[in-house]
């Protein structure tokens, strides 16, 4: 048995048949080709597959892609404008905030999101908004400069 499902990903339409079980972070993979969203744990614990689920940071891993009906989504894809990266993706590159990269996009993605609420986040807010995302090659400093940079360059302090 298939459902179809409709819905919105970094503003194009999308619709397409899945299995019920399907994972969200499957069917943005391998059925719409969203290759951003990395596969690393499968049980939500390390952020790496973290998308923007109608406004608010999710781990698509652990969610059904049968729940993302009617869903507006946004995937690291879905930042730049053009070749202008986001500001959050271009601090990120201009403080060393990547290594491997495999967790950048799902750290980028819970930035994003934690920017978009609040302009100048605290450290205690930063903290606990890339709580859920785990990397093992940067040690999270520059994470965190990035972020500092990031949200002044958004408030256009620098």
């Amino acid at each position: 048995m298939t459902l179809t499902i409709s819905l919105k990903v970094n503003g194009k339409s999308h619709s397409a048949a899945l299995e019920p079980s399907s994972s969200l972070l499957d069917f943005l993979r391998d059925t719409l080709g969203y290759k951003g969203v990395k596969l690393c744990c499968n049980t939500g614990e390390c952020g790496a597959c973290t998308i923007i689920f109608n406004g608010k940071p999710i781990n698509s891993c652990v969610t059904l892609a049968a729940d993302a009906d009617g869903a507006q989504i946004i995937t690291i894809e879905g930042l730049a404008d053009g070749d202008k990266l986001h500001p959050v993706q271009q601090a990120f590159i201009d403080t060393g905030a990547v290594q491997c990269g495999y967790c950048t996009p799902g750290f980028i993605m819970s930035v994003k999101a934690l920017l978009d609420r609040s302009q100048q986040p605290t450290p205690e807010e930063i903290e606990e908004a890339v709580s859920g995302n785990i990397c093992r090659c940067t040690g999270y400093a520059k994470i965190v400069d990035a972020i500092q940079i990031a949200a002044e360059r958004l408030e256009g302090r620098s």
